[in-house]
Formats: C-alpha cells, structure tokens, sequence
C-alpha cells in the first residue's frame, strides 16, 4: 500500500470547524479588499484631473512652431485638464469629493451598525457591494460620456459613502462571531491587512488605465467589487450555530440527533443534556466530550431542550457608549483615522508633486505606505496579544509616528530612496493604532463582560468606532486640501497634531493598564467607569 502524500495529511488534520473558520477568515479578507480597492482610484485619477497644463502646452507650442508657426495650439486648459477641475481652485474641489464620500461614510456607519444587527449579515453584506459596485462605475462612466457637472460626481460620491458603511460592521461582527479571544490580535492584524492590500490592488488597478482612459480606473474596480458581492451571497456563514442548524435540518427524525446541532442563536440559547440518573451537561461542556465523526450521539429520549431567557435584543446607541473604553478609543481613532486618509487621498498628488513623477509612477509608489502598514497593523496585534495592553500599544506607535511624519516631509526631497524608506515607516505607524483599534479593540469591547454574552452588540460597537473614526477620515482630506494651498508643510503639521491628540486621548487607559495587576484583552482587564 503506497503511503499517503504529506499534503493529504495536512488537509485532513484539520477538522471541520477549522476548515469553516479559515473560509471565513479568507472570504470576509477579500469581500473587505474589494471595498478599498473601489476606494483607492479617486486618489490616483486626481493627478490626471488636473494636469500641469502649462508645461504641457509648452512642449506642444515648441512642437508647432518649428513646424508651422501660423497654426495655434490645440493644448488648452480645457485639453489638458477635466472641466470642473481646470480652475485654480481644482484643489479645494477635489477636496470637497473627498469630503462628500467621507461626510456620508460617517453618518451612515453610525446607523449601519444598528441596522445591520437587525438583518442577516450576508443579505445586507451582499446589496451593499452591489450598489457599492454600481455607483464606483457611475463615476467612470463620467469620462465616457463625457459629465463635466461637480454636482454629478459629488452626488455618485455621497451614494457610494453611504452604501459602503454596510462593509465595515458586517465583516467585523462575522470574524468576531467565529474567532474567540485567543490571539485575537494576531488573527485581526493579519486579516486587517485586507485594508492595505485593497489599497495597494486599487492603485495598481488604477495606475494601469488612469492615463490613457481614467474611466476604466473606476469601472474595472467597480465591476470586482460587484463581484464579489456575489460571492459573498454565495458563500458567507455569518454564525457557527449557522451550520449547527444546518445540521439539525439533515439529521434523521429517527433513532438520534447529533448533540451538538441543537440551534443557538448567536449563543443565546442554551441546550442541556438531561441523562437517566438526573445529571445536567451544559451545550458548551457537551462541545468538550469525545466526538464520532464531528458529533455525539444521544438516543433522542434522553435529551431534554431548555431555553434560556429569551434572545437579548439589539443594544442601544447609548448603551455602547456605556462600555468602558469605547468614547476614548472611538476619539482616539477620529485623530488616527485623519491622518490615514489624508495619506490615502492626497499621498499619490503630493509625491507627484515632491517628486515630480507622473500619474502612474506616483501612483505605483504609493502603495510601499500600504506595505507598511500590513506590517504596523500585524505588529501592533502580536504586541498587543504578547502584552495584553492594546492601548500603551497604541500610544507608542502614536507617540512615534509623529516625528516620523516630520522626517517624511523633509526627506522626501532628498531623491527616491530615502522616499521609499520613510514611506514604509509611516505607513506602519500610522497605520499600526489605525488598524489595531478598528479589529481588535473593537472585537473586544464588543464582547465585553459588562454585556452579559449579549454578542448581537459587536456590530453596533464596531459602527460607533468605526463611524466615529470616519469623521476624521472625513476631516482631513478636507483639510488638507484647504492647507495645501499655502504649502505642504502645513498638511504635515495638522497630520503631527493629530497624532498627538490620539495620543493624548488614551493617557487614561494607559494608565489603568499600566497600574493594573492583570495582563490581557480589554474585555478581561478591569476598566475605570467613567
């Protein structure tokens, strides 16, 4: 008998719950990346909605005069940039498409959260990509028929900032649902890598077409994001007691049942197993007992069902804000989150600018500040786990990242090589707390103990982080297209104060981390009441 390959082993070692978790794990990773990537192309079509045109019509009147002087140039203004954005004011209306997508992402979060505890995940997960998909095409389809109406794109960028909310809070609440506390950071910090991947896809997507057809930039990613919501549809499992349902549905009426495929909602329902001699089993200890084939059997005469109280409605908005630790970091990540989108939105414009590149090699390079931050968000989850103080983590990535930001605004213009070193620097230390508190802190604050098990809770915790954040995300593209008309050393000076604010914001929780004798997740380490 011919011995079995070592990569069948490996597959069959794992049993059947690790196979469902490393599906969902994969499967929420790429839905998310396809949510940034639909976001990335306006960054990168910028450079090319306001060209240089002076320089360009320079090139093109040289051209003609050696050939035939009497002709005039074809290379206006209007040629060479796209009408609304062909003014000298070009900068403050890219920033106002910047902030419409944004204002709209964090008014909606704080309301898809709690709508999206009230629907199943995968149905509300699926017609948001959709839609999403729909309105990034419509912003392409401006170049190809032609739209010069700021109102057209300002109104596709206020849709799409809406039904993108519906992202964030569902893809959370399915990898909190089937990943426990246990090196919960690591796991997050490896899967909020999605973030930066998508950004890095998106650019590079973008970058391909953005000279030549910038409409494509935006469709391309529209139709994958569109996609993906099909997929999504398809094959998402929101819950482990998902499939315990399923299970009970295919399970013969007959002779027995598996015992664990009882339906609990959410973790909601409890199941005890009632035996002869009066002895009681809770489900979860009943998880623990010697398997056959990914179940135990029990003669369905023994088994008695006693539900618990009934499932725990939907928490409240005030409720969330209740939990300790949640308005600090929910402000803390207002700070962190600016200064991640201004780099998001204006980082391709600005090394174009600094470095003198074109579209698509500014474009190209700013992707390393995403290559940075896989591996700022990855650390801070390790260190975070190893430590068991998300936020003195948090603060110190903070603390750092602020003359960081200063030594990226004075060397950048000292060629390309020191440029690339100070971009993978930033891009993990802004993105490090960035990535850290919308993952794992989030996760563990809504899962914390003052809730009582009631786990419908981490989608509206996850939304008022997460949608408290966005605010800043809205503020400081906004405003970084307001200061950079006096020079891009203001831009950086807003970026180093809002670091430090972050910083300042979680001094309280620092303190009760480092003062306190216990050492792990904040939904375990005892926090002051407000």
């Amino acid at each position: 008998m011919a011995p079995i390959p070592p990569g069948i082993r490996l597959l069959v070692s794992f049993n059947r719950d690790q196979w469902y978790r490393a599906l969902t794990f994969t499967l929420t990773f790429f839905l998310y990346t396809s949510f940034h990537l639909s976001r990335k192309p306006i960054s990168i079509v910028k450079s090319e909605l306001h060209k240089n045109c002076s320089s360009v019509n320079e090139i093109a009147t040289a051209s003609i005069s050696r050939q035939q002087r009497s002709l005039p140039s074809f290379h206006t203004d209007m040629d060479c940039s796209w009408k609304p954005f062909d003014k000298s004011n070009y900068k403050q209306l890219l920033g106002a498409m910047d902030y419409s997508f944004l204002c709209a992402y964090a008014v909606g979060m704080y309301l898809s959260g709690i709508i999206g505890e009230r629907l199943p995940i995968r149905l509300y997960l699926t017609v948001g990509m959709l839609t999403s998909g729909l309105f990034t095409c419509l912003f392409g389809l401006g170049y190809i028929y032609n739209i010069h109406s700021l109102g057209f794109y300002i109104f596709v960028q206020v849709a799409n900032g809406l039904v993108q909310t519906t992202g964030w809070p569902s893809v959370v609440t399915c990898i909190g649902n089937w990943f426990g506390k246990g090196r919960r950071g690591l796991i997050m910090g490896l899967w909020n890598s999605h973030t930066s991947v998508g950004n890095i896809l998106g650019s590079l997507i973008a970058g391909y077409w953005v000279s030549s057809n910038w409409g494509l930039s935006f469709i391309v990613p529209g139709l994958i994001i569109a996609a993906m919501g099909i997929i999504c549809f398809l094959f998402l499992i929101e819950h482990p007691n998902d499939l315990k349902s399923m299970y009970a549905q295919n399970a013969s009426p007959s002779s027995s049942v598996p015992a664990n495929s009882w339906n609990g909602v959410n973790g909601h329902k409890e199941l005890y197993l009632k035996y002869k001699e009066g002895k009681h089993q809770s489900y979860d200890t009943e998880l623990l007992l010697p398997r056959d084939s990914g179940s135990v059997r029990v003669p369905i005469q023994q088994v008695v069902v006693v539900k618990s109280e009934s499932e725990p409605s939907a928490i409240s908005f005030m409720g969330a804000l209740r939990i300790p630790g949640v308005i600090e970091f929910s402000l803390c990540l207002l700070f962190a989150k600016l200064v991640s989108y201004t780099f998001l939105f204006w980082l391709p414009l600005y090394i174009t600018k600094a470095a003198h590149l074109d579209a698509k090699e500014a474009g190209d390079l700013s992707t390393l500040f995403d290559v940075g931050g896989i591996v700022g968000g990855i650390l801070a989850g390790v260190i975070s786990d190893k430590l068991g103080k998300r936020a003195t983590t948090c603060a110190v990535m903070l603390l750092l990242a602020a003359p960081t930001l200063y030594g990226f605004s004075m060397i950048s213009e000292f060629g390309l090589g020191p440029t690339i070193g100070m971009l993978l620097v930033c891009g993990g230390l802004v993105n490090g707390p960035y990535a850290l508190i919308t993952t794992a802190v989030s996760a563990d604050l809504g899962t914390h103990k003052s809730l009582k098990g009631n786990a419908r809770a981490l989608s509206t915790v996850t939304a008022i982080i997460d949608g408290t954040g966005s605010v800043g995300a809205a503020l400081g593209p906004l405003l970084a297209g307001l200061l950079s008309a006096g020079g891009w050393d203001q831009v950086f000076y807003m970026l180093m104060t809002a670091d430090f604010l972050a910083l300042l914001l979680l001094l309280r929780l620092v303190t009760n981390e480092l003062t306190s004798s216990k050492s792990g997740p904040i939904s375990t380490v005892q926090l002051k009441e407000h």
